[in-house]
């Protein structure tokens, strides 16, 4: 059987020119969320296939790459259904691992805890423009908050980490889920058709207002319901105003303190953030995990035409470890697509420590060769980076390559 050279589908091989941007963001990413407070934590890649499908992932829990059980646990002949075979699987996000992992440790966490996770994920979905089955993400969260502080300081440490790569004038659409319940509530949709209403609400990016109006249609909703819910999302605007005019519209079906801790979130971000973004209230917003029980947002830049990031709160997750709810709240960005609009403006790292290179003569004696290895010890001493390789035919290549590589200063070292 030939071996293969090009990686799995789904995944990639990252160059040095992108590893360094990566590594670049990814220092950038913890320094500034160490200054809001935030701490390091990490979970395995493998997660207990129980957690994995416990109704908490939406669509994810359909894109898990499972892991068979080993050795002599696994009986291929006497398996009757899939859990028989299956005992864990990748990870599809680092909330779910989060979520375990602070039950675990509860005990010897501070409250409220500020957790920095970054590490890689795995989903079996369709790769596309800025996704792939592998990818990096990178999630903020605070466990044990109860009030709407945890969504303030999430969004304002992203948009400033944000800031600080150069995006500007991009969005953040928040929501929240109890704003989503009322407004089915106030339609006449029943409790129970409220998961399947808002999936189709989800859409209506995609195929716009008349688009949502004829599939709630053929899933059998009447008629009266879905025009008086639709008629909402044209009346309703997205600002601070919108918000208010829910709370007004939907007395007696949505709580006035939702209203009021929505509102109180996009004025207090607004006066202190450090980037240039704005804050958008948007009643269409759903997000899709099941796990949400409160605020949702997310972050849209035009040049990406998506979502670049987003989060919630989830305050019902980690009850289903411990049998007592905790509050919790995260945020997520996209580092793949991240990385990827900024590869595709040109993004260069700021400089950091100057480069220099030595190319050698082939066939340079010991001595000399000792003196070039000397000046280099002094350079790396004195904050540089060094790179010593011997001469090629192409000199001049070679030398652009270097160039190419940050290594404006070149020394050429011969024999005589």
């Amino acid at each position: 059987m030939a071996l293969k050279k090009k990686p799995v589908t789904g995944m990639k091989d990252i160059m040095p020119a992108e590893m360094e941007i990566r590594d670049y963001v990814i220092g950038l990413i913890k320094d500034t969320y160490r200054t809001f407070g935030f701490s390091s934590i990490e979970t395995p890649c493998v997660e207990h296939i129980e957690n994995l499908c416990s109704k908490q992932g939406g669509d994810n829990e359909k894109l898990i790459f499972k892991i068979l059980k080993r050795g002599e646990k696994l009986k291929i002949g006497e398996a009757k259904e899939e859990a028989d075979l299956v005992d864990g699987g990748l990870r599809y996000d680092l909330t779910v691992p989060l979520s375990r992992y602070y039950s675990n440790h509860a005990n010897e966490l501070p409250s409220p805890f500020k957790a920095l996770q970054m590490g890689n994920v795995w989903r079996a979905d369709r790769p596309q423009r800025g996704r792939y089955r592998q990818f990096m993400q990178c999630d903020i969260d605070i466990l044990g908050e109860p009030s709407n502080l945890a969504e303030i300081e999430l969004i304002l440490a992203t948009t400033a980490l944000l800031g600080k790569l150069e995006f500007q004038n991009f969005t953040i659409r928040i929501n929240d889920r109890r704003f989503l319940k009322a407004m089915a509530a106030y339609s006449g949709f029943e409790e129970k058709d409220y998961d399947s209403v808002f999936i189709t609400l989800d859409k209506m990016d995609k195929i716009g207002i008349d688009g949502v109006a004829e599939e709630l249609k053929e899933n059998g909703y009447a008629e009266e319901s879905v025009e008086k819910y639709l008629a909402l999302f044209k009346e309703i605007t997205d600002g601070v105003e919108g918000v208010r005019k829910c709370k007004e519209k939907l007395e007696g079906y949505l709580a006035p303190e939702a209203a009021d801790s929505l509102e109180m979130i996009i004025t207090s971000v607004e006066s202190q953030k450090e980037a240039r973004f704005k804050m958008r209230f948007d009643p269409t917003l759903v997000r899709g995990m099941s796990y949400y029980t409160g605020t949702i947002f997310e972050i849209s830049m035009d040049e990406f035409g998506g979502s670049v990031g987003g989060g919630g709160r989830y305050d019902e997750m980690i009850g289903k470890f411990t049998g007592q709810d905790t509050p919790a709240v995260g945020f997520s960005i996209g580092f793949e697509r991240i990385v990827m609009l900024l590869l595709e403006r040109g993004y260069h790292v700021p400089s950091g420590r100057p480069k220099k290179a030595f190319l050698l003569e082939k066939k340079l004696s010991q001595d000399k060769l000792c003196e070039v290895l000397a000046q280099a010890r002094e350079e790396r001493t004195a904050g540089n980076q060094v790179m010593i390789v011997n001469m090629k035919k192409n000199k001049k290549f070679q030398k652009e390559q270097l160039a190419e590589q940050g290594y404006t200063d070149i020394t050429e070292v011969y024999n005589g």
